[in-house]
């Protein structure tokens, strides 16, 4: 096997560990949503959700046999620090998106996570190099707009929307630059934040106010909590360590999709304001998804010369 194939081998295995993590990210707010219709709390479903993370996370780490790059990233302080960075960004991003979609804001979700890819990017060209062309500025000027015009319709700046983008950008930014596999570095993520997080439940069970362990139902979606979120984020990890930013932002458009879909579905209020929003910022996803794919062919052409040129 050549080089150039075993290499767009691992590139489609990447692609498609992308896709299924954004799928599973994309259906998420009915989860969260009928663990809120249960009874728990935004704050406590965070808080099992990053405690169950934790055994889930343990238990990839050890069907991949990497225990000892667990123990070998606890023992580089900086290392400890860039995951600790990390794991405070996805617990901003995982609180605000849980109390989003259980107050009858997944609509604003959904801005904020087809914001996203354009905001990575941006990124991709600031911070690794990637190189933006006409088209890809045209995109993130379209999503500019976009976001001014969301902010007409609401009266307000999209701070939901936002928060949730810049906070994930800036997760996917800082786990790129970490050479921990995604495995290991989620388990340190998990470990850091499972102290805080075991504490408020047992401040909860203090204080009479847990609803873990009231019902078998309740408390057994709490605990599943943990490998749902396990599973789609080490393969976010693992996916954007193997393709191009910009690619991992081009997958990124299926998650809000759903969520919008669900957000109508719903009832959620969409104005003709909120509808011009959406619409500029989807003709900027149409525009990037156009370079995404002009981009895409150049390689697979030149990728098929270089196989020609071995036979």
């Amino acid at each position: 096997m050549t080089s150039a194939s075993s290499s767009g081998g691992e590139t489609r295995l990447a692609t498609a560990a992308g896709i299924s993590c954004y799928v599973t990210w994309g259906l998420l707010p009915l989860f969260f949503q009928l663990l809120g219709r249960m009874g728990s709390g935004a704050w406590e479903i965070l808080a099992h959700r990053i405690l169950w993370a934790a055994p889930a996370g343990l238990a990839i780490v050890v069907g991949a046999r990497q225990g000892r790059a667990v123990v070998a990233a606890f023992r580089n302080p900086r290392m400890v620090g860039w995951l600790a960075l990390s794991a405070s960004l996805i617990a901003v991003n995982w609180s605000l998106f849980i109390w989003a979609v259980n107050s009858g804001r997944v609509l604003e979700t959904s801005l904020g996570y087809f914001i996203l890819p354009l905001l990575m990017m941006v990124a991709g060209a600031l911070l690794f190099g990637e190189r933006l062309g006409r088209v890809e500025i045209a995109a993130i000027a379209l999503a500019a707009v976009g976001v001014a015009i969301q902010a007409l319709a609401l009266g307000h700046l999209p701070w939901i929307s936002l928060a949730l983008a810049v906070s994930f950008g800036a997760y996917g930014v800082v786990r790129k630059r970490i050479t921990a596999d995604a495995q290991t570095g989620f388990l340190v993520e998990c470990a850091l934040l499972a102290v805080p997080a075991l504490s408020y439940i047992l401040w909860l069970q203090a204080r009479g106010q847990s609803h873990f362990g009231g019902g078998l139902a309740l408390s057994a979606l709490l605990v599943a909590s943990g490998p749902i979120t396990a599973m789609p984020l080490v393969l976010f990890a693992w996916a954007a360590r193997r393709i191009p930013f910009s690619t991992m932002g081009f997958l990124q458009f299926i998650a809000p999709t759903l969520t919008f879909f669900m957000g109508l579905m719903q009832g959620e209020a969409f104005s003709a304001l909120r509808g011009a929003s959406f619409g500029l910022i989807w003709a900027g996803v149409a525009v990037f998804a156009f370079a995404a794919w002009r981009r895409a062919r150049r390689v697979q052409q030149a990728v098929e010369q270089l196989a020609e040129a071995a036979e």
